[in-house]
């Protein structure tokens, strides 16, 4: 299929409460290097900038970060600021907060809830904004995350956020921040070879409830692309002379209205591919094939 023609609108829009996005967005975890973090070589700064400036000219209108995206040279909020700001008035930048990486990289003990504005006032400094379109709570293990996401709302009331949204939960860590506060987002790990059942619920109560559901590695792991594909993946992509990744995307985009995709990327061809996979549509009989690997890997 011929990418560099097709734009991010071809995927859709969705809702994250009133902010509208195109269905198809950009992860930005893998601006900062060859892998994720401080492993692998840190990227070229030029080029991940060049990057984010062709995701916007392709209709991308979502950016999923976070401050503690950053390897030895470079830091994925800069990297945001430095190529977009001022901002597009349509750009909706949504963060999470919750694990923590101390000044040489290092994993530190996660966030109690007494730190998450300082973690949120430190996404605002890099990101050069005086609040935060959404930020996610990513659930760090703990049995209730009421106390963690009760401080974010404080936050939200306070004006330092717009909207909330919750990461890595099963059904009752949703039911117990919808208690507090509104949710517009839900990001847990699932794609075509990523399944569990508490996942599977989560996704069908966001549907019921108008919350969207943005997996995090529909596509790649932290530490890059699986060269790995199912049979019947390879089938579906050469029939849409399409990359396996394309059609890992588009079978993600084929969820439902309220599943969005946020594939991250340090090169600009397989941003234009990936950004290209929201106009693929399958027939039926491609969408049952590809649904029999999914509930394979459950």
């Amino acid at each position: 299929m011929t990418s560099e023609s097709i734009t991010a609108d071809a995927s859709g829009t969705w809702k994250l409460g009133d902010l509208p996005v195109h269905r198809l967005g950009f992860g930005a975890m893998r601006l900062t290097g060859s892998v994720a973090f401080h492993h692998g070589t840190p990227s070229d700064r030029t080029r991940s900038v060049a990057v984010l400036r062709k995701a916007v000219e392709l209709g991308v209108n979502h950016i999923d970060t976070a401050a503690f995206y950053f390897s030895a040279l470079r830091s994925a909020n800069e990297l945001i600021n430095t190529a977009l700001a001022p901002y597009p008035d349509d750009l909706v930048v949504v963060t999470k907060v919750g694990p923590f990486r101390d000044y040489s990289g290092e994993w530190a003990t996660s966030a109690r809830p007494d730190q998450l504005r300082g973690h949120v006032e430190e996404n605002l400094r890099q990101l050069g904004r005086d609040h935060l379109d959404v930020v996610n709570l990513r659930r760090m293990g703990q049995d209730s995350i009421a106390e963690h996401f009760g401080a974010l709302a404080e936050l939200r009331e306070a004006g330092l956020v717009r909207h909330l949204g919750v990461s890595d939960v099963e059904p009752h860590h949703l039911d117990e921040a919808l208690a507090i506060a509104p949710v517009v987002c839900v990001q847990n790990r699932w794609g075509l070879d990523a399944a569990n059942p508490a996942t599977e619920e989560v996704v069908r109560i966001c549907g019921e409830r108008g919350i969207a559901f943005v997996p995090f590695f529909a596509v790649a792991g932290a530490l890059g692309a699986t060269a790995d594909h199912d049979d019947e993946v390879l089938a579906v992509a050469r029939a849409h002379d399409a990359t396996p990744a394309q059609i890992r995307l588009a079978w993600t985009l084929h969820q439902g209205p309220h599943v969005l995709a946020i594939p991250g990327t340090g090169n600009p061809d397989h941003l234009a591919e990936n950004v290209a996979a929201g106009a693929l549509r399958f027939t039926e009989e491609e969408l049952t094939r590809l649904n029999a690997v999914h509930a394979k890997a459950g």
